[in-house]
């Protein structure tokens, strides 16, 4: 399949290195590589390992253990993002210059604080699509010369995206193309749910958001395949391509595999890897009709 521009499809299956693959990342993971031999496209890897503190060496080396059980194939070399933070690094000072980030130095605690405070006097406080409450506006409020001497101190602290400003400076609807669930449709994308999302952080050097917008248009990936889990995330990414001038991909977000309480498999709950299932005698074919391919 070639896409409007005249390329091959290009696909990519990005996990975290930060715990063991499990059903649900097999799905995922088959379901990027049955697309790309359908289309006679390519199959990208790639290491999301920006998470210097929780991603290892270790959990890197089951997923491609993990992988090549399955039986997929894939181009090399796998981009690792953590061999890559200077390609984040331009993209947030490219905002930076288009003054729409700002230095954050609230805690979570306080943030915690003053939601809760909010809440206590029976008034909602905004919150994004995963039900996490939006940053409050009292860094993005800070003057000039506040904000340098906070920065000149050393304190610790956060990049925002001032969405209000972004969202103003692209002056147009935003849509992404979208052919999860059947035929390609257009979604309007609603970046402002989300408030001013974190590009940027102390302890990791560069957000999801802006990381995996900036990875899938330097990899040339035509064809982004993840959980519907991620579908309300797509809004920000459609903003940042159009802040940065970059490509927009066809979406596709699948469903989830879920455990016998219909809950979302997780690394951090425990869901049994992959690893287990093929000691406890289970083949790649298992796999696939456990997770209905």
């Amino acid at each position: 399949m070639l896409h409007s521009s005249g390329q091959s499809a290009v696909f990519r299956f990005a996990p975290s290195p930060n715990g063991h693959l499990h059903l649900g990342h097999a799905y995922s993971a088959l379901l990027n590589h049955d697309m790309a031999q359908e289309s006679s496209g390519r199959l990208l890897l790639r290491m999301e390992d920006v998470d210097l503190t929780r991603c290892t060496p270790e959990y890197e080396a089951s997923i491609y253990r993990d992988l090549e059980w399955l039986g997929l194939r894939w181009e090399m070399p796998v981009r690792r993002q953590s061999e890559h933070l200077n390609d984040y690094a331009v993209a947030l000072e490219r905002l930076r210059e288009m003054g729409l980030v700002y230095p954050a130095f609230m805690t979570r605690g306080e943030v915690k604080a003053i939601v809760a405070e909010r809440e206590e006097s029976s008034l909602e406080w905004p919150r994004d699509p995963d039900g996490s409450p939006q940053y409050p506006d009292r860094d993005r409020q800070l003057s000039d010369v506040e904000r340098e001497q906070r920065l000149a101190s050393g304190i610790r602290h956060a990049w925002r995206l001032d969405m209000d400003k972004a969202v103003c400076g692209i002056g147009q609807p935003l849509t992404w193309r979208e052919t999860g669930g059947g035929a390609e449709r257009l979604v309007t994308a609603d970046p402002s749910a989300w408030g001013d999302v974190v590009l940027s952080r102390s302890d990791a050097p560069s957000s999801y958001h802006l990381s995996v917008t900036v990875d899938d248009a330097l990899q040339g990936v035509t064809d982004v395949v993840r959980g519907i889990d991620l579908f309300h995330a797509t809004s920000v990414h459609r903003l940042l391509q159009e802040l940065l001038g970059l490509p927009q991909p066809l979406y596709h977000h699948h469903r989830l595999i879920l455990d016998e309480e219909g809950r979302k498999l997780s690394k951090s709950e425990g869901a049994t890897g992959l690893a287990a299932l093929r000691e406890a005698g289970s083949s790649p074919a298992d796999i696939r009709r456990r997770v209905g391919l």
